[in-house]
Parts: structure tokens; C-alpha cells; sequence
């Protein structure tokens, strides 16, 4: 069987493709954007890549188009598949038919922590044993690919192994073009995480009630014998359950749920686990954050439902390694450490700001913004962008000339602690000029940012 995939380079379609080709199918694809590292893994695993979205690219005729949700109607291989008649799907009814039945399913959603959540899901079940299969959302740390089959079988004429694990990042975003559904409605898990719901994705849902109703119809996939690990603290997620719920609920928290974790380090560093009032024993790891204990405890209680030993399973989180992007650190130069954080939305920057806070103390903190997401550019979190500012001691605001909004709206409630440049070189020249030594740089931006934090630790080092 042949496979096109529309969007090929997207970090979940190309995860798609490596999982497509792990079970002996022949794929190809094309993008707009065919470019290391994901035209590189791909490539490796003996996919075809096409630049661009040409009619010709779809001939002869696929057995079947996987759709990626960045297609849109007026895409010239969008209109010519429909013209022609092809056979085609969204990819996560793809997953949903074609590699997860038959799988012990563990859904990880919410609107922050997913990425994390699942790798550090993963990660804990392959050191319980268990060789899960996964599909995540950015380039884990513990794992050379961001998406694998698992199991024993991988093989075309096999079935993978009945019931192995297989941990997959749930996202609320739509499916296809042709499928406005979240895309985690189609993976029909057995154990699924809502780690915290909060507004986002300005360009297709109106307010929060409609992120709520489609977390609903997650909810109502969860069978009877599953269960559902839900934040304790997370009142929107609370009236979620409160449209009906039918699967026993363990939830979890920082002093709350029935996983918590007791803090023994301020900045998230080390924390005691507990369980129904039971303690289980101490966590002591690299991450930072209030978010990052949070995400700890829904990823411990997930792999105990998948019948995992969860006091065998502490000692694993000193070896975690975190996914790529995620307050990485991309150089130190001049007394200047710099970080690199794929930063979509304000309580993510503020978490992630108050857990540096924590770890450095007085030391300056400078913060470098793109508003990149969608929900950002549109200006759908304006007004909460400076206070989740509120732990950095300087702010450079990439305020690009399309922006449809006055990002002085920020800037001008930082009481002078806040700039705007109107490109990446006047930002990395404005930071050069600002920063000194003992300072901690993050530059935050959920896109490319066109490599300015790896670009101004090469100046600094310069």
C-alpha cells in the first residue's frame, strides 16, 4: 500500500509517516516546508520528500492521501484530490483505525504540558518494562525518534502486540479540513490524562464552552474499565466531568487530588509523592516549575493505571530527559546562560518564568517574545501576556510588521521593563546591549524564531 501524506514535515504528520513506515508501507509525501531535521528523519527511513503541493505529486494515484490539518481548500493537491476522486483521510483517523486498535491507549491532553507529559509518560513505561509505542509532539530527550510502534511486532503482515501500551499526544486542534473534531476524539483511549483546560486556539474555537464540549467527547471515549487523570486543581476541567462522566476519576495536584506531591525545593526540583494519604517515596529530577510537578504526578498515575508499580517507578525521573525546546539550555557565554522555550500561551510563560525565579533567585532574568501561536497573533491573549511577565526583569518584544495588533499594549504595562524591535537582528543587537553577567536569557516562541537563540549564544560567545 502506497501513502501520500499532505504536510509530511508537521511534527505529528511526520510522526504519521515514521509509524506508517515502521508497519511496512511505502510513503511519501510533500510540504511547503521540506527541511532538517524532520526531511532528514524522513528521508532516513526511506520516505519521499516533494517541495510543494503540485497536482503532479499526487500521480499516479496513492492508494490513499493522509490530509494534515494545515491543508486547506484552494491548495492545488487539496483541489486535484478531490477532483480525482482519491481515497483519502485525516491522519489522526489514520492512527485511530489503522494502529491503535487493539492497543492499551494512553491519551495525554490539555492545554499545556502535553509534549512533556507524553514523553515522560513513555519514558516511565519503558522503565517499567513494557516497550510502549508512542507518538509525540517533539523530539524527546530519552528517545532517539519522536514516534515509534512498540511492542514486538513491526512488521506489515503483523499485528502489533495485543494490548502493548501506546502513549500518544491528544491534541483539542482539528482534524482535517474535512473534520472539525479534535483530533484526540479518534484514538478511543483506555487511560487518558487532562492535564488543564484553559482558552486557546483563537482561529477556530469562539470561547472556552466549545474547548469544554470537545474535551466532552473525549470523556465520553474512556470505556468503564479505564480510567481518567484529571487535574485537581482545573475548574473547567471539573465542569467537564460534570456533563457526565462514566469512567473512575483519579485526580492529582500540589497538596490537593489523590496524587500529591509535597515540595521540598521551591523551584519544583525535588518533591514527596503521595497517594490516597500513602507516601510513596521522594522525586528528585532536572526540571523546574510548579507545571513540571503537575505534569510529574499525571504521568506516575497514568503509567499505575497501565498497572505499572509506581514506588519502582520514582527512581526513573532523576533520568528523564526533557524535550527539545522546553527551557533548553543552548549555550553559556560571558557569565550569559541561554535558553530556548516553546512558549504558546501566558500561563505557560508564566509557570515557566515563576519555576526559573525559583532556581536563580535574584539573579536578572530577560525574556525574548514572539507571539507566534495562532491565539497570539490574533491578539487573543493580549492583555495577559505582561502580567505572566511579571518574574522577568527585561522584555524584548519581537513586534513584526504584520502583526495585527499594538504590542504597546504589553510593553506599555512592563513599567519600563519592556521594548519592542521590529525584527530578529534588532533583537538579538537590542539583547546584546542589555544583557550582563549572571543573567538568564529565555527566548519564547512556539515557531523557528529564526534560530535567534542559538544565533545570539553564538554572538555572545563571539
Amino acid at each position: 500500500m502506497r501513502l501520500h501524506i499532505l504536510g509530511i514535515c508537521g511534527t505529528f504528520m511526520g510522526g504519521v509517516a515514521a509509524l506508517a513506515r515502521e508497519l511496512g508501507l511505502t510513503v511519501e509525501g510533500s510540504d511547503a516546508n521540506v527541511y532538517p531535521p524532520m526531511s532528514t528523519q524522513l528521508e532516513a527511513l526511506g520516505i519521499r520528500l516533494m517541495d510543494g503541493y503540485q497536482a503532479e505529486h499526487l500521480q499516479p494515484a496513492p492508494d490513499l492521501v493522509v490530509v494534515g490539518n494545515a491543508m486547506t481548500r484552494g491548495n492545488p493537491a487539496v483541489e486535484y484530490m478531490l477532483d480525482e476522486q482519491l481515497r483519502y483521510i485525516s491522519g489522526p483517523q489514520w492512527l485511530g483505525e489503522t494502529l491503535l486498535p487493539g492497543r492499551e491507549v494512553l491519551a495525554v491532553a490539555g492545554t499545556h504540558g502535553k509534549t512533556t507529559t507524553t514523553s515522560l509518560l513513555a519514558h516511565l513505561l519503558e522503565s517499567a518494562g513494557l516497550s510502549p509505542g508512542f507518538l509525540i509532539g517533539g523530539v524527546p530527550g530519552n528517545f532517539d525518534v519522536s514516534a515509534r510502534i512498540g511492542g514486538t511486532a513491526r512488521m506489515a503482515d503483523a499485528e502489533p502486540s495485543s494490548g502493548a501500551p501506546f502513549v500518544i499526544e491528544a491534541d483539542e486542534y482539528d482534524s482535517a479540513f474535512f473534520d472539525k473534531r479534535s483530533k484526540f476524539v479518534h484514538y478511543r483511549p483506555r487511560i487518558a490524562i487532562l492535564n488543564n483546560l484553559e482558552y486557546d486556539h483563537a482561529d477556530i474555537f469562539p470561547d472556552v464552552a466549545a474547548i469544554q464540549r470537545q474535551f466532552h467527547h473525549l470523556v465520553r471515549t474512556v470505556p468503564g474499565n479505564g480510567r481518567l487523570i484529571v487535574n485537581a486543581h482545573d475548574h473547567h476541567l471539573a465542569e467537564v466531568l460534570a456533563m457526565g462522566c462514566w469512567t473512575p476519576v483519579e485526580t492529582f495536584g500540589i497538596g490537593q487530588g489523590d496524587w500529591q506531591a509535597e515540595l521540598l525545593a521551591a523551584d519544583g526540583s525535588a518533591f514527596r509523592v503521595h497517594r490516597k494519604g500513602e507516601l510513596l517515596g521522594e522525586i528528585h529530577w532536572s526540571l523546574l516549575g510548579n507545571h513540571s510537578v503537575m505534569n510529574a504526578l499525571a504521568a506516575l498515575a497514568a503509567a499505575a493505571a497501565a498497572g505499572a508499580d509506581p514506588r519502582a517507578l520514582l527512581p526513573a525521573f532523576a533520568g528523564f530527559q526533557s524535550v527539545k525546546r522546553r527551557m533548553e539550555v543552548v549555550g553559556e557565554a560571558g557569565g550569559v546562560r541561554v535558553y530556548d522555550d516553546f512558549a504558546h500561551h501566558p500561563t505557560a510563560i508564566a509557570t515557566t518564568l515563576a519555576g526559573l525565579r525559583a532556581k536563580v533567585g535574584a539573579s536578572r532574568i530577560v525574556v525574548a517574545l514572539e507571539p507566534r501561536s495562532n491565539s497570539m497573533r490574533l491578539g487573543a491573549h493580549a492583555e495577559a501576556l505582561a502580567p505572566s511577565l511579571a518574574d522577568a526583569d527585561a522584555v524584548v518584544f519581537l513586534h513584526r510588521p504584520e502583526l495585527p495588533w499594538d504590542a504597546g499594549r504589553v510593553t506599555g504595562a512592563l513599567n519600563g521593563r519592556g521594548s519592542t524591535v521590529p525584527t530578529v537582528d534588532a533583537l538579538i543587537a537590542a539583547l546584546r546591549d542589555q544583557v550582563r553577567p549572571g543573567d538568564h536569557v529565555v527566548f519564547m516562541s512556539n515557531g523557528g524564531f529564526e534560530g535567534a537563540p542559538r544565533r545570539f549564544a553564538e554572538a555572545l560567545e563571539a
